[in-house]
């Protein structure tokens, strides 16, 4: 099955997860998968949260990222991906000048 994200209209969640400014993103759902292509303007973020039915894989697709993993700080640049087991915790923030532009997918568990 193809999606064409653009296609989606693009969602706007301010403070996503109790981040700063807002997350705009693309999703594609279904019962048991959630697929989405995300941005963040610099300076946003989302907020730290736990992954409780589900785990996220992340991919960068440009920008610069600051992930914080079960409270560990990690850089994340384009070409770089970062996963978040069922039952951990992380937040993003764009650290960087330009868009943080990402690909997720989050299946449920």
């Amino acid at each position: 099955m193809q999606i064409r994200f653009e296609d989606i209209p693009e969602a706007v969640v301010p403070h996503a997860r109790g981040g700063e400014k807002e997350l705009r993103r693309r999703t594609f759902e279904t019962a048991d998968n959630t697929v989405m292509l995300g941005r963040l303007i610099p300076g946003a973020s989302l907020g730290v949260h736990t992954h409780t039915d589900d785990s996220e894989t992340l991919y960068v697709l440009s920008g610069t990222g600051r992930m914080v993993y079960d409270g560990e700080a990690e850089t994340l640049t384009a070409g770089q991906a970062h996963h978040c087991p069922k039952g951990h915790s992380h937040g993003l923030e764009n650290v960087g000048d330009e868009d943080l532009v990402f690909f997720a997918v989050l299946p449920k568990q």
